[in-house]
C-alpha cells in the first residue's frame, strides 16, 4: 500500500472510530514517522462552539507522568538526586507521617524514588482506590468542581481515606498519589515550583511553547485555540478547579505536535542519555502484556494476550490519551479522547493505526 492510500486509511478509520462513539465530543490523533514519509495530524467533534482543530491543545491525563519521570531523570543526570533516595528525606514531618502503613507496619521510610516512578511502592490511589468509608474521590471532585485541590490535600485525603496495599519493592499498584509526591521531592530538590521545574526542563528546551501545568501556570505563548473540552462522566469538566487534583500525576496540557516534540526528543537521546533512559526501564508488571517503567508504559507480545506486531513504549491516560513510539514500524502515535474512562478506546485506537500502517 504505497503512502497516499495509508494516510487515506488513517483518517478514514479515524474520523469514522469517532463520529460513531456519541460519547465521545472531540478527538484527536497524529501519526508521524519519518522513514514511512507519513504525517498525519487530525482533530474531530467540537470544543464548545468551535470545530476541533488538529493544532489545539489538551489535557493528557497520566501521560503527563512521562513528563514527571524525566525530570526525576534530568535530575538524577545532574547528580541532584538519586533513584535510591529515600522519600522521607525531601518531605515534612507531617508528609511522612503514616503515609504507608501497611498491616499495622509503618514502611514510610523504605518508600525509594525508584519505588514511585513504577508504582512498586505499594502505596494507595486516591484517583481509583476505594475509601474505606464515604464517597470516592471522583465523586467528590463532582460535587465541588470549583474546589481546588494541592497536591498536599490529595495526599493528605488519601492518607486519612484509603488503605496501603504491600511493603515497597513487593508488588505493583498504580498510585496517583506517588507521583504526587514525587512531585513534592522534584520541588524540594530544585526549590522551585513544579509546574516552574517543567517549563525550565522540558518545555522551554523543546519549545513547546503552548503546554503548561493546568490551574498551575500558564504557557509560555497562548495557543490561537482553546483547551478542547474534557469529559467526566458526561460533565464538561473543562473549567472545573478541581482538576488542579492532577498536578504532578497528569496535569499537563499540550496538543498533539508539541506532545510529538517531547516524545521525538526523549526516544533520539535529544533530552536524555541513551543510559539515562535506559535506567528507566526498570520494568514491573503492570497488567498481562503491559510493564511499567519510570513514567513509561510499555507493550510486550505475549501468547494469547498480545501480538508482537503492538510492541511499542510511552504513556496513556484514563480521559484516552496516548502517546507512543513502535520502534518496528518507527511511528508516532498521539492523540486523545478527551473523555473518562476511555483508556480502553484510546488504545484500541493506537491498535487499529498500527493495523492500518502494517497494511
Amino acid at each position: 500500500m504505497i503512502v497516499k492510500e495509508k494516510i487515506h486509511l488513517l483518517e478514514s478509520q479515524f474520523r469514522k472510530m469517532v463520529q460513531k462513539d456519541n460519547n465521545v465530543h472531540n478527538a484527536y490523533l497524529l501519526v508521524h514517522s519519518d522513514r514511512k514519509g507519513i504525517h498525519v495530524n487530525l482533530a474531530e467533534g467540537i470544543t464548545g462552539e468551535m470545530k476541533a482543530t488538529a493544532n489545539q491543545p489538551y489535557y493528557v491525563a497520566s501521560v503527563g507522568k512521562m513528563f514527571t519521570a524525566v525530570v526525576v531523570a534530568k535530575l538524577v543526570e545532574e547528580g541532584n538526586l538519586s533513584y535510591e533516595d529515600f522519600i522521607a528525606r525531601y518531605l515534612d514531618e507531617d508528609m511522612v507521617q503514616a503515609l504507608h502503613v501497611y498491616e499495622g507496619t509503618d514502611y514510610t521510610y523504605d518508600i525509594k524514588v525508584k519505588h514511585l516512578l513504577n508504582h512498586t511502592a505499594g502505596i494507595h490511589d486516591f484517583f481509583e482506590d476505594k475509601p474505606k468509608e464515604g464517597k470516592p474521590i471522583v465523586d467528590l471532585l463532582l460535587e465541588e468542581p470549583d474546589r481546588y485541590w494541592t497536591p498536599r490535600d490529595a495526599i493528605q485525603w488519601s492518607k486519612e481515606n484509603l488503605t496501603s496495599h504491600f511493603p515497597p519493592g513487593e508488588g505493583f499498584h498504580y498510585s496517583d498519589t506517588g507521583y504526587h509526591l514525587l512531585g513534592l521531592v522534584i520541588e524540594q530538590v530544585t526549590g522551585e515550583p513544579f509546574q516552574e521545574v517543567l517549563k525550565q526542563y522540558i518545555f522551554q528546551p523543546l519549545g513547546m511553547k503552548n503546554s503548561y501545568l493546568l490551574h498551575y501556570s500558564t504557557p509560555i505563548q497562548e495557543s490561537n485555540y482553546p483547551m478542547a473540552d474534557v469529559f467526566i462522566n458526561d460533565n464538561k469538566a473543562t473549567n472545573y478547579r478541581c482538576l488542579s487534583i492532577d498536578y504532578a500525576g497528569g496535569g499537563v496540557v499540550a496538543s498533539s505536535k508539541e506532545l510529538l516534540r517531547f516524545m521525538k526528543a526523549v526516544v533520539n537521546h535529544e533530552i536524555l542519555s541513551k543510559e539515562a533512559l535506559e535506567r528507566m526501564h526498570d520494568w514491573a508488571k503492570f497488567a498481562p502484556g503491559i510493564d511499567y517503567g519510570y513514567g513509561i508504559m510499555k507493550f510486550k507480545s505475549t501468547p494469547l494476550v498480545l501480538p508482537k506486531r503492538y510492541n511499542m513504549w510511552g504513556n496513556a491516560g484514563i480521559t484516552g490519551t496516548f502517546m507512543f513510539y513502535h520502534p518496528e514500524l518507527e511511528t508516532y502515535f498521539v492523540g486523545s479522547l478527551n473523555n473518562y474512562l476511555d483508556h480502553r478506546k484510546g488504545i484500541k485506537m493506537v491498535f487499529k493505526m498500527v493495523d492500518a500502517l502494517m497494511k
